[in-house]
């Protein structure tokens, strides 16, 4: 089965369903990485920055054992500035040339402007009749960015698939440590007792010790 994870910025993957890939991987399907920005010195980013990224993407590809990687290349915090169907054409091509099964994608409502934008993109370039090949899509939620969504009822994000990622949940919090920049501390969001948390609630919801968990967009089978 080939899965296809995008990221609108490294770590979202891991945060979002980093155990429910090692599941994946652990069936030997085969998983395809999809990056949408990047950091860049136009933006803010230092030199040091930029390299430790590049190096922290590579330690995460060999750990979820990405057949490939495409990364588009887009500025972070810019893809409000880009015009649609361009963008629209560049997640398209890699659609095209995986031909994944099961797609896994950001939440449409997180605060951050990118996610948004590339949740408007996949779903409008992920039709059932252009796109048969794909039985399922998956959003999974970002801490510090999903809940942080304002209360109105279009953004609330509601779980309806779980993945029990208990024998997984150590190596997840494993790999997230490789963005050390991103790791906080208690009790800010992304504290590696939060992320922790965050899983132990969610398999309280499914019956399990850990999971992760996802609103389903669309599934065919």
């Amino acid at each position: 089965m080939k899965i296809l994870v995008v990221s609108v910025h490294p770590d979202d993957e891991t945060l979002g369903c980093g155990g429910t890939m090692l599941k994946h991987l652990k069936n030997n399907d085969e998983l395809y990485w999809m990056i949408v920005t990047k950091a860049d010195e136009s933006i803010g980013f230092s030199k040091e920055f930029i390299s430790k990224r590049s190096n922290q993407i590579e330690k995460v590809t060999k750990e979820y054992g990405f057949k490939k990687v495409y990364t588009l290349n887009y500025l972070a915090t810019k893809l409000q500035t880009i015009d649609f169907s361009k963008l629209i054409n560049s997640v398209s091509r890699v659609i095209n040339d995986i031909k994944p099964e099961i797609i896994y994608m950001n939440n449409r409502s997180d605060v951050h402007t990118d996610h948004q934008v590339t949740a408007k993109v996949l779903i409008s370039c992920t039709k059932s009749f252009r796109y048969p090949f794909i039985k399922k899509i998956l959003m999974y939620e970002c801490i510090s960015e999903t809940e942080m969504s304002p209360p109105f009822s279009e953004n609330i994000f509601i779980p309806n698939v779980y993945s029990d990622i208990t024998n997984f949940i150590d190596k997840k919090l494993e790999i997230m440590n490789i963005y050390e920049s991103e790791v906080q501390k208690p009790p800010l969001p992304r504290s590696l007792d939060n992320i922790k948390a965050l899983a132990r609630y969610r398999g309280a919801s499914c019956g399990v010790d850990y999971a992760e968990a996802f609103m389903l967009v669309r599934e065919r089978f």
